[in-house]
Order: structure tokens, then sequence, then C-alpha cells
């Protein structure tokens, strides 16, 4: 399939403007063709203002009708094969095999969606019933359930160019909803983002969506983004990548004269805590284990583990020692992009500054610049000094981690105390460990929004019980998840009917249950008709 560098408006292309971009090929160092046209500020009015008319529609149709839609977005994507892979390769430096695997997850959580809302009871339908003859009043008939809130703008991450982008979960999950999106770009993939955009578009004309269902625009975020978010029509924001983006989306849409909800997952340093017993019995597996989690990805996954907590003494200096030839037979590799390598570049130079903290290891090769490479690095300290150094809890994008010695399991929980949001905290221990560390896991709890026994942070199973989202800084709003079925909840709002007749309820409040969903009738739940 051939580019064309135009933005996606509804059932159209378009490229009213002069300002083009080029994606950039981090492997060799050089800008890849096609131009991509940068959206117009008409441009952007007319893809929200043709989702705002696409809502009333999009939101009445069907859910079976609407799942058909993803499921042929999925197939579409699916098709793509090898054009997909090697266009994404090609912009990102990420391996051919990483990125089939990415497409799978894609449309596997596409279809995870269409099968959501096909049998229906993610709705959370709630019926109580009236009481005319209740006194001192008669009670109403209420019933409740959540609908789509309209147009949601999606901003592409840049280190999934397929799961977390143009078809990724938030454009999965709002469509789902019944939310027609506008998706703004990531100028890291833009190519790979018009070939999955393109698959969509084809899917909502084949299964009679309305016009205006999907848009893709190109563009810088500074000013293609901002505008997404300040439009009017906009309902919703999901978002996926650094603090700074995130934060600034955030207060545009807050500063709006409506102000709208960002659901922004802006990284996280996701600390793990290795107890007592765990070190003695597993300290060389979990080193290994640990070092690939740091490196997977070049590092430039959100769930990667930047600190690591122990209690000093002989085991943590082995795992450190572990760690230390890992880390120095661990070649520089290539980052997403030249941006991404330089921040991370500075990053390790800001960890290794601060008095108090040792380089134990980093790549014996030198990363080389023309293919956009960063080292590896491990880096050790105490916990005083991490309690008293700000830098040391900021997020390092790359593949690089700080070891903590801690003197005593006070020194753990004053850790964790100090602590901002994160995605994760993970645990390795014994059974005796964990009973022993319960106030460490209680002030956990509180920090993260996902806690882990024995494994690793990266790797994010897509399912319904998957829960990718924390405290801010980590997130916008910690409630939320980017990841698995409660992921359609971000897109929607509750809606009341009090004594409507039969006949002007949504068929998931009638008292027939057409659909067969289960509901609350009553305080009890049932699939039963009421």
């Amino acid at each position: 399939m051939e580019l064309h560098g135009k933005n996606i408006i509804g059932f159209t292309e378009s490229a009213e403007g002069s300002n083009t971009l080029s994606s950039y090929n981090p492997n060799l160092g050089i800008d890849i063709d096609p131009a991509f046209t940068e959206a117009t500020s008409n441009e952007v009015d007319r893809a929200m203002q043709l989702a705002a008319d696409a809502f009333p529609a999009f939101r009445r149709i069907s859910a079976p009708k609407r799942a058909h839609f993803l499921d042929v977005a999925a197939d579409e994507i699916d098709a793509l094969g090898d054009a997909i892979t090697e266009r994404a390769h090609s912009e990102t430096g990420l391996p051919e095999a990483r990125l089939n695997g990415e497409r799978g997850r894609t449309v596997n959580q596409i279809r995870m969606f269409a099968n959501l809302i096909r049998e229906g009871s993610w709705v959370d339908a709630r019926i109580d019933h009236a009481v005319p003859d209740r006194a001192p009043a008669p009670k109403p008939d209420t019933r409740l359930m959540l609908q789509p809130t309209g147009p949601v703008v999606v901003f592409g991450a840049s280190n999934f160019p397929l799961a977390f982008s143009v078809a990724g979960g938030d454009t999965a999950s709002a469509l789902a909803a019944g939310c027609p999106v506008v998706v703004k770009a990531h100028r890291s993939h833009m190519g790979t983002s018009e070939l999955v955009g393109r698959a969509v578009q084809k899917a909502a004309k084949a299964t009679g969506m309305p016009d205006g269902v999907f848009s893709l625009l190109q563009g810088r975020g500074s000013s293609v983004g901002s505008a997404l978010v300040q439009h009017p029509t906009a309902t919703a924001v999901g978002f996926t990548g650094s603090h700074k983006g995130g934060r600034e989306l955030f207060n545009q849409a807050t500063a709006r004269p409506t102000p709208i909800p960002v659901y922004a997952e802006m990284g996280s340093l996701n600390p793990v805590f290795v107890l007592p017993g765990a070190l003695e019995h597993d300290g060389e597996a979990i080193a290994r284990g640990l070092h690939g989690s740091v490196t997977l990805g070049v590092g430039q996954l959100c769930t990667h583990p930047c600190l690591v907590f122990g209690i000093e003494g002989d085991f943590f200096n082995a795992l450190r020692n572990v760690l230390g030839d890992l880390f120095t037979e661990t070649a520089p590799a290539t980052m997403l992009n030249a941006g991404i390598r330089d921040t991370y570049a500075k990053g390790t130079q800001t960890v290794a500054a601060v008095a108090g903290v040792d380089l134990v290891a980093r790549s014996s090769a030198d990363p080389d610049p023309e293919k956009t490479q960063g080292a590896a690095h491990i880096f050790s300290t105490g916990v005083a000094t991490f309690l008293n150094s700000p830098d040391l809890s900021e997020e390092v994008f790359g593949p690089s981690s700080v070891l903590v010695n801690c003197g005593s399991k006070a020194d753990m929980e004053a850790a964790a105390r100090k602590l901002d949001g994160h995605l994760t905290a993970t645990l390795h221990g014994t059974d005796e460990d964990m009973a022993e560390h319960a106030d460490l896991i209680a002030i956990l709890e509180q920090k993260v929004g996902r806690l882990i026994f024995n494994g690793f942070p990266t790797g994010v199973e897509v399912c319904a019980s998957m829960h990718h989202g924390g405290p801010y800084p980590a997130t916008t709003d910690g409630r939320s998840t980017s990841v698995g079925t409660a992921a359609i909840f971000r897109f929607t709002r509750l809606v009341c009917y009090q004594d409507f007749p039969q006949g002007s309820l949504p068929d998931e409040l009638k008292d027939a249950n057409p659909r067969g969903i289960l509901r609350i009738v009553n305080g009890s739940h049932t699939r039963d008709a009421s």
C-alpha cells in the first residue's frame, strides 16, 4: 500500500496545509518518504465537527453492529501483514518480532472490546421499580446505565506504534463505548499511523458507520494537539507519553470554558523491593530477571523498573555484582528517536552527578550516535541519598536503573512512603517475607495501581482484570485504566431515567431485558426479565 501523506478526515483524505513533516529512521539516521502534510486549523475543525455530527447516529447503532465494525477493523489491520511491520520497524527501530507481537496484541484487544459490547453487561444497568404506595412519599421508578460521552481525542504513543496508538486501547475502548474518535498521530511513526488509520477508515465504510466516526490527523503536538483538546466538541482525551506532555494537555483541558477529562498515562519508576528471604535464596535469578526487565525494549516501556530496593549486606552486594556483569555485557541499542535518546543520555548524566550515587556498570561498548543508540546503565546508592535527592525520583526513560541499599525494614518503609504515584510496584519474597513486610505492602497499595509478586512489571496482560494506571503523577486519574475492558468506562457517563415509558427506554433498561444482560434489579444481580 503506497502512503499518501494526507490527513484522514472521516471518509475522505485532505492535505490543505503547506507545512510538511517527515518520519525518521533511527537505525539509519535519515528521513523517510513520503512527506506528511500537517493538519491546518480548518482541518482540525472539520474532523472534530464531523465527529460531533456522527455521534448522535453512532451512539444509537446497536452494540452487535458496533462490535462488527471493531471486528472488521481488526481484520483489516491484521491483513496489513508485512507492510505494517516493515514500516513500523523503519520508523521506530523496534525489532520486527516485537512488532508482529504488538500487532497481535492490537487486534486482539480490539476484538476483546467487540466481545465486551456484544455481551452487553458492561453498561452496569440498574433498575429500581416504583413503589407507588410507599409512605410518606411514593418511590419513583428509576433506571441507570452508562452512556457514551461524545467525540474523543486520542494521542498516539511513541513507544507502542500499534498497541497504544491509532487503533490502540484508547481508540478501541472509545469506539466500543459509542464515541467517535479523532487521533493525533505521533511524529515518530506517521507512516505506520496512516496505514492503520486507512484500515480503520476502510472498516468504517464497509460496515456502514457514519462518516466522521474516525479521523486521523498529522502534525506537531503543540499546534494540532492543542487545537484538538481545546475544540468545543471534544468530550475526553486519551494520552500516553511524557509527564510534561500529559500535564500540558491536562492544563489545557481544565482551562476550557467547559472542562473535559484527560486520561493521561505519564510514566512511572515501577519500584522493585527484594525482600531478605528471596534475596538470600534467589538473588542471582532475580538479578537476571531484573536485567531483562530493565533492558527490554531498550528500557522504553512505561513499566520498566527504575528503582530496586534491598537490605544492605552480602546478598544485596551479590545481586549488584551479577547485575554489573550483565549490564557491562549489554550492547547499546537503537532508541525510538533522537529526542528520546538525548533525553535518556541527559537523565543518566543527572543521576550520575548526584552526590552519593555510584555507577556500578554501563555497556562496555560506546553507543553509535548515527544509529540513535543508548547504553545500558546500573547505579547504586544508599537510602539516605534516595530520600534526600529529588533527581532520583524522576523517570529516566531508557535502559537504566538504580539500586538502593536499605539498612533495615524501617528504611524500606520510609523509602516506600517517599514514593510518588506509580503504575506498578514489585515484591520479591517468600511467604514469610510477605507476612513480615505486611506494612510495606499496605504502603505500596496507596502508591501504585498494580502490585506484582515474584515477577517483573514489564509485560502488561490485556484482560478484564488488568489495571494499567496509578495515582498522580503516573496518571492524571488513578481511578482509570488504559488496558483491559475497564478502559471503556473512561469514555462514558451515567444517565438515569425516572418514570420513563418502556418504549422510550434503552433496550438494556427495559423490563423484558431483550439483550439478556446482567443487571441489578431491586438490589439483586439477575439476567431475568424484571
